[in-house]
């Protein structure tokens, strides 16, 4: 498996634009899948530059349906004429941030995406896209408390609600004992990401986990959203879990990622626009 990490909110490479989102691109076994998009057209510039042909993608993913991850798929479906787009059907609802103020933030997907009909799947259950490639949603009940916590609403046929993160899904893939997370924001927790996949592959070894933890307060990345022991707490529940390597940024923030450093060691890396990570190289 081979991870580039076309957009993210740092980059080490002044040759590389970044931007408050993410977008990774993976190739396992041969098979070639885009997870986001980012908030641009700004993946097209750095693929090339990186050694990615986006019109060799065969299949993209929306983990869930804020702007930040979804904003430049109408820029890569411009140029990747075949690839169908998996999301949530939740990911079509409007999201907000609302303010205490009472004003709405719209979160969503562009418009242009939407208007896509003809390149989007909408996944309703577990769905293996490809051999060892799954598609997992949310089982973990309350999620909404999460939602409401940090301000989140989605607009249903019901009226503005809580969000439950039901338009949030993860990919998993499966490499003999072993397999992979990608959860781009983790909104339900990493931990509870991790602890879902463990049930619905039982006896699969968590080798890597990628995608941000959410922690980053309302001032952006430079910030922490919540109490320094919370953040904390979950690296140890993540060592707890066995997570042998995990690849974060985006949404975490660097306070949160500082403070997961000395609980996680050398199992943490910062994922940073311009990376590359492979796993399972000659079945390692």
């Amino acid at each position: 498996m081979k991870v580039t990490a076309l957009i993210e909110n740092t980059t080490p490479d002044q040759g590389l634009r970044c931007e408050h989102g993410l977008a990774l691109c993976i190739v396992h076994r041969g098979w070639n899948c885009l997870l986001d998009a980012g908030a641009s057209a700004a993946l097209l510039e750095n693929a090339p530059k990186l050694g990615v042909d986006l019109t060799q993608v065969q299949a993209a993913v929306l983990s869930h349906g804020h702007y930040d991850h979804s904003g430049g798929f109408p820029a890569f479906l411009s140029c990747n004429t075949t690839a169908p787009v998996y999301l949530r059907p939740q990911a079509a609802e409007a999201n907000y941030q609302v303010r205490r103020d009472g004003e709405r933030r719209y979160l969503g997907v562009p418009p242009a995406l939407l208007a896509a009909k003809d390149r989007l799947r909408f996944v309703t259950g577990p769905t293996e896209l490809h051999p060892g490639v799954w598609l997992l949603p949310h089982t973990t009940p309350g999620l909404e408390k999460r939602g409401e916590k940090v301000a989140m609403y989605r607009q249903g046929p019901d009226g503005l609600r809580p969000d439950d993160f039901a338009h949030e899904q993860t990919l998993v893939f499966l490499y003999g004992a072993e397999m992979a997370l990608f959860s781009s924001c983790s909104h339900a927790g990493a931990d509870t990401v991790v602890a879902e996949a463990m049930a619905a592959f039982p006896g699969k070894a968590v080798r890597a986990f990628f995608g941000g933890f959410h922690l980053m307060g309302a001032g952006g990345a430079g910030t922490l959203g919540v109490r320094p022991e919370k953040a904390q707490a979950l690296g140890r529940r993540l060592l707890e879990l066995g997570v042998e390597e995990i690849w974060t940024g985006h949404c975490t923030g660097k306070p949160a990622f500082d403070l997961l450093t000395p609980i996680l060691g050398s199992r943490l890396h910062y994922l940073a626009t311009g990376a590359v990570v492979r796993l399972w190289e000659d079945g390692k």
